[in-house]
């Protein structure tokens, strides 16, 4: 890529973080929706977690194909396919008769969306080459989470009390059409030098283990744990995972390069997303239903007690690139991990929802953490990492973000559907634990070592820029 004015980056940046803001936003109102979605369309808790998983899984199990794809053949052209793909998916939401519909143009929605983040986080990596320079440029895209959490359970539930949940999917139409005019007059094509090759087989394993075990933790309760079926499942995705782990490393350009979590950094980063995103994903849900079921609120005063939470997101996001850049991740997956793990006790141990204060409190504990947690994992992913697989290291951490949404939903709708509340609380608090502990052991010295010697394994070369790179990273 030809060197760019830092007035042309920051444009680019912007750009990309649209792409970003559609997809957050999506989740976010789909979230305050639910239970009017769910008095239209006359359907269960499970119908419910399967309008928010079929969309996270198709996008996990198609986020790394789009990125080694989008390195192969250009970075722009698979990003604009993905905003049209996207854009397309809404307007079809928008218009579903029934719940079996809007499960289908949610997937299609995915498949554009799989095609969004991974390949523009790409492209702010090839566009910000100073480690500092993207950490920061990362933390303003982390913000963009924090926009997205703020705005859309307002916007939401303003859409879904004064015109119809089918309104929530409209907004994604002008902001995908001007990202997809912009990204033609501005971004420049970007490509790696070396084509990857397809991996079909990895492909099917990746979307088996996926599909597989989510349904079970979904079905599981209606159909019985110990179902043919639920079974069937979950040994469908045990022999995947044997068969990615066997199959993989056997390629030249496999799908998933098992050499990548050579690097703790890297592992770390990977595991922590699951966790922070299993935690949203769970809190989400579970609020989303409490604060309109239970308490009887609109879907616009149940998105407004959201805000703290939101707002806390807008401001930390932020902050943590600056942290992150100039002191590493350590402090931010720190105080991230023991700020969600707080969130979680204070309402499994002290019923948070007994009381306005402590629910408030809880909400910005959460906010404040997941603010944190997200520049960590982006820049760990892809700092250190060569250059020309940035997509693929990037589709990495989306992969992990959205299986991690994936998984809480099916969890915790899960407990809920068993009756076991307080459980739930506790897995949420759990999840929080899991991104101190990891953050705490995956960025000292002995986890920079490793990632120097990944980096040197992937693509040798002079060892002082290895160095140099992975430096911010951990």
């Amino acid at each position: 890529m030809p060197e760019l004015t830092q007035r042309r980056r920051m444009l680019i940046l912007g750009i990309c973080c649209m792409s970003l803001l559609i997809v957050s936003l999506d989740n976010t109102i789909l979230n305050v929706a639910l239970p009017s979605m769910q008095k239209d369309l006359h359907t269960t808790v499970s119908g419910l977690q399967w309008t928010i998983d079929a969309y996270t899984l198709v996008i996990a199990s198609l986020l790394l194909l789009a990125g080694s794809t989008a390195d192969r053949i250009g970075r722009r052209r698979i990003f604009q396919t993905g905003l049209v793909l996207f854009t397309i998916g809404s307007l079809l939401c928008s218009l579903a008769p029934s719940l079996g519909w809007l499960i289908v143009f949610r997937m299609v929605q995915a498949v554009g969306g799989s095609m969004l983040n991974p390949v523009a986080m790409s492209i702010i990596t090839n566009t910000f080459s100073d480690p500092r320079e993207r950490a920061r440029a990362i933390g303003v895209w982390g913000g963009v989470v924090g926009v997205s959490m703020a705005a859309g359970p307002i916007i939401g539930g303003a859409l879904v009390q004064s015109v119809g949940w089918r309104s929530i999917f409209w907004i994604n139409l002008p902001v995908g059409v001007a990202a997809l005019l912009l990204t033609a007059r501005f971004v420049p094509e970007s490509r790696a030098p070396r084509a990857r090759r397809v991996d079909p087989l990895g492909q099917l394993l990746v979307i088996a283990l996926l599909g597989s075990l989510t349904y079970g933790i979904i079905e599981g309760s209606s159909a019985g744990w110990g179902s043919p079926l639920i079974i069937g499942c979950f040994t469908l995705a045990a022999v995947a995972i044997a068969g990615l782990i066997g199959y993989e490393p056997r390629r030249k350009d496999p799908l998933i390069d098992t050499r990548f979590f050579r690097s703790a950094p890297f592992s770390g980063a990977t595991v922590i997303a699951v966790s922070a995103f299993a935690g949203l994903g769970g809190f989400l849900f579970l609020n989303t239903l409490y604060l309109q079921d239970q308490r009887g609120l609109s879907a616009l005063d149940a998105g407004l007690y959201m805000v703290p939470m939101a707002l806390m997101c807008l401001v930390f996001a932020p902050l943590s690139g600056r942290l992150v850049g100039s002191r590493g991740p350590r402090v931010s997956l720190v105080l991230a991990g023991t700020s969600m793990t707080a969130s979680g006790v204070l309402f499994a141990a002290l019923d948070a929802q007994s009381s306005n204060w402590l629910l408030f409190t809880s909400y910005v504990l959460f906010g404040i953490g997941f603010g944190l947690v997200n520049a960590p994992i982006t820049n760990t992913a892809v700092s250190g990492m060569p250059r020309a697989q940035a997509g693929v290291a990037a589709a990495v951490a989306s992969t992990s973000r959205q299986v991690g949404q994936s998984l809480g939903v099916a969890v915790i709708g899960a407990t809920v559907a068993a009756g076991l509340h307080t459980a739930s609380w506790w897995i949420i608090a759990g999840c929080g634990m899991s991104v101190l502990v990891l953050g705490t052991l995956t960025t000292g010295n002995w986890a920079r070592k490793t990632a120097e010697r990944t980096a040197a394994l992937l693509v040798p070369e002079d060892q002082e820029q290895v160095k140099q790179r992975i430096e911010v990273s951990t």
